[in-house]
């Protein structure tokens, strides 16, 4: 018998093949832009995430230097903005630093500023030591009514109640040498011969330093750092070198783009800041008004964004009350006034996400002092 007839089995055809090619190369299309999306805003969360964190240890790093600053330098109030004449070996050159707990310099048209802070380091207790006798320019050790904590190998600094261009003040440093009374530490006594290279006759005053009428501040093993954003966008802090006064830096955080700062100043002495300024004072007494410093730091984000995601740029709100001058300030937030941060001289700033952090930092060592 014959077997029954099957039917004829046909393949895909060229249109449905076609048909389904589009539909897998759609699918695939979808699935690629929810992926890429996807890892975008992930992108942007971790970057943001890793910005907050840059901002926030930046502002801790800075608050935490700023609240010890003045410590040592800021006893003797008379002393505050002295120029300190430094040099290290006979062959160095001739630097000088102000004795002031923090020195801002401004940066020009918006950019970063620059803090130097200053204060003591010793285990020892840091306070002002009164000169009980007339010290040349060529002296080699101070006369003093106590050495109280005061170690060979501190720097300290010679400080005349009263600055004129040619009586300032000078880095020394502390030696000891059994040889003689006149060589040796005592409660009496603070030697600084020429067995340190910090000790240079030529950057004393000619008139050297009287008696009842200088100090020596004990600096310890002296802390001058100066903190900055470099090219690459990272904060950096810029240390001296008690050793031999040579100047060593390194990076701190990435993606910092701007640091501002000012002085809050008590004009009055009524223990409440009037003003806020970028203007450094030029006397002691304009370094006694200077009670806190206030700080901005911008953080960005490394995601760059295809669209425009900051149209205009951050914002400092400085509130209402004080007065604000050395910069302009625009009205904000109701009554509040705000400092424009500048970031546009970045390569597409608007491309990218930023975040303001921001402070007020009291003086302590200057608060206690008054």
């Amino acid at each position: 018998m014959r077997s029954p007839s099957r039917p004829a089995q046909n393949g895909f055809t060229l249109i449905e093949l076609m048909v389904s090619m589009v539909l897998g190369l759609l699918t695939v299309l979808v699935i690629t832009q929810v992926t890429v999306q996807a890892e975008g805003r992930k992108r942007t969360v971790s970057m943001g995430n890793d910005a907050q964190v840059n901002g926030s240890l930046s502002l801790f790093t800075l608050q935490k230097d700023i609240q010890m600053a003045g410590y040592g330098a800021t006893a003797s109030p008379d002393a505050l903005g002295c120029q300190v004449n430094r040099k290290y070996d006979t062959g160095g050159a001739t630097s000088q630093f102000t004795l002031a707990p923090v020195m801002i310099s401004n940066g020009a048209n918006g950019a970063p500023d620059t803090i130097t802070v200053l204060q003591a380091s010793t285990h020892n207790i840091s306070v002002p030591i009164l000169v009980k006798a007339d010290h040349a320019q060529t002296g080699t050790y101070f006369v003093v009514d106590g050495a109280m904590g005061v170690s060979t190998g501190d720097l300290m600094i010679a400080a005349p109640k009263t600055q004129t261009a040619s009586t300032q003040c000078t880095l020394l440093s502390v030696t000891s040498n059994s040889a003689s009374a006149d060589t040796t530490l005592s409660s009496t006594r603070i030697p600084h011969t020429t067995t340190s290279k910090w000790n240079q006759s030529s950057i004393f005053p000619t008139g050297g330093y009287l008696l009842n009428d200088s100090y020596l501040l004990n600096m310890g093993q002296l802390i001058l750092r100066t903190y900055a954003i470099n090219s690459s966008n990272n904060l950096t802090s810029t240390d001296v070198s008690p050793v031999d006064g040579s100047a060593a830096t390194q990076e701190l955080y990435p993606q910092i783009v701007n640091l501002q700062a000012f002085y809050g100043k008590d004009t009055n002495a009524d223990g409440v800041i009037d003003t806020y300024d970028n203007t450094n004072p030029t006397t002691a007494a304009g370094w006694q008004q200077v009670l806190t410093i206030r700080l901005a730091i911008v953080a960005r984000s490394g995601q760059f964004e295809r669209d425009v995601v900051t149209p205009t740029m951050p914002a400092w709100d400085v509130g209402a009350q004080v007065t604000v001058s050395g910069t302009t300030t625009s009205t904000c937030n109701g009554s509040s006034k705000c400092v424009e941060l500048k970031v546009d001289s970045l390569t597409d700033w608007q491309h990218y996400r930023y975040k303001v952090y921001e402070t007020v930092v009291p003086l302590r060592n200057v608060l206690w002092n008054s």
